[in-house]
């Protein structure tokens, strides 16, 4: 990068469903937190960056970025993002270049999401955005819809089975019990997630992440410094729509914007110790180890056999992924980056990726912290 860049606070609210909370509320419990965890000035803000999808739909509420800068002392300038679920990856991708610019130089990035104040049907329907409204919709398509093409594709190319599918979210589970910012505490075994009931065949329902409320916040400066540096911020695309790609098993956005993102850190795949994926469905954690190099085409459940042997070399979700942990869509990608700082700091390892899409891996956002004390 062309410039040193710290994450020098961080917030979060819980995930979950917060019937007696607002969104702005959301937003401001998340901020303060990052505020309060930063030891800086809240008047240092040079500039707020907001990500949200759905707000318009589920909340009556556009114009997020002003709303969050009125929370702060001197109002700093603002602005909303948008990039279906990967918004989160975006809006820090976006703070990364207001940085390297020196238009700016302490940055609050937050993202947050209320999708319970609507019904189910309502918040499919405005998730479906993230498709293509003119190939997918006409078909009746979701993304559970979209998704269990993918996984039926997958076994029918590489032989996975239900049950090596159900380890996924039996492994993250088990790391969101010791989250407490997880929507689910609570433990799995492979054979509940097989016996779940059919969403979208062959997914069930404990393959996919839930509707979620939350927020999350971080402060990334280039005057101030802390023990974590972001070292690359790249993003990808692809077309919206599955039907004109010329595979479903991979997404090829997110081995272009990894790719790009060692080159920018100088790292090597090999480097990487801490991994935070987007696992909007277990299929996708599978492909996503793929993708990422982490395992070979055809192999990536084999990463997660082996992290639920507890023999895996490799740290992934281990605040429980969208998943386990939550998914108020565009808070996911600053809960992740916040998410890998925390388990770089507690494995005293050096080097961790975020990886977080939008739609089904048409836009992807990939950022690489270094914790310098290691």
């Amino acid at each position: 990068m062309k410039e040193n860049i710290y994450l020098v606070g961080a917030g979060l609210t819980r995930f979950g469903e917060w019937w007696d909370k607002s969104l702005r509320q959301l937003i401001d419990e998340a901020i303060g937190s990052a505020i309060r965890s930063s030891n800086i000035d809240a008047r240092e803000i040079d500039l707020v960056i907001v990500a949200n999808m759905l707000a318009e739909i589920t909340n009556n509420q556009a114009t997020l970025g002003s709303l969050t800068s009125s929370l702060l002392p001197g109002r700093p300038a603002a602005m909303r993002v948008e990039a279906a679920c990967g918004s989160g990856a975006v809006a820090l991708h976006t703070a990364t270049a207001f940085l390297e610019s020196g238009r700016a130089r302490t940055v609050l990035v937050v993202g947050a999401e209320k999708m319970t104040d609507v019904s189910n049907d309502i918040v499919s329907q405005a998730l479906m955005g993230a498709a293509d409204a003119e190939l997918d919709l006409p078909s009746g398509l979701t993304f559970p819809g979209i998704f269990g093409l993918i996984a039926s594709r997958y076994m029918y190319e590489f032989g996975l089975t239900r049950e090596e599918l159900s380890i996924v979210s039996a492994v993250h589970h088990r790391n969101a019990m010791q989250n407490p910012f997880a929507q689910f505490r609570v433990e799995l075994t492979p054979e509940a997630v097989s016996k779940s009931t059919l969403v979208s065949d062959p997914l069930r329902l404990l393959d996919c992440s839930p509707i979620s409320d939350g927020a999350a916040a971080c402060i990334l400066s280039t005057k101030h410094k802390s023990a974590l540096k972001l070292v690359a911020s790249q993003i990808a695309s692809d077309t919206p729509s599955i039907t004109q790609r010329a595979t479903i098993t991979s997404f090829p956005a997110t081995r272009e914007a990894f790719t790009k993102a060692l080159g920018e850190a100088s790292l090597e795949r090999k480097d990487i110790l801490v991994a935070e994926t987007h696992d909007c469905f277990s299929i996708a954690a599978i492909i996503n180890m793929e993708d990422l190099g982490f395992a070979e085409r055809g192999e990536g459940v084999r990463v997660y056999k082996d992290l639920y042997e507890k023999r895996a070399p490799l740290f992934v979700n281990m605040g429980g992924g969208l998943k386990a942990c939550g998914h108020p869509v565009a808070a996911t990608g600053i809960k992740q980056l916040i998410d890998a700082g925390k388990h770089l700091t507690s494995a005293k390892a050096r080097f961790g990726v975020t990886h977080n899409f939008g739609g089904a891996g048409t836009t992807c956002g990939i950022h690489i912290l270094e914790n310098t004390a290691v």
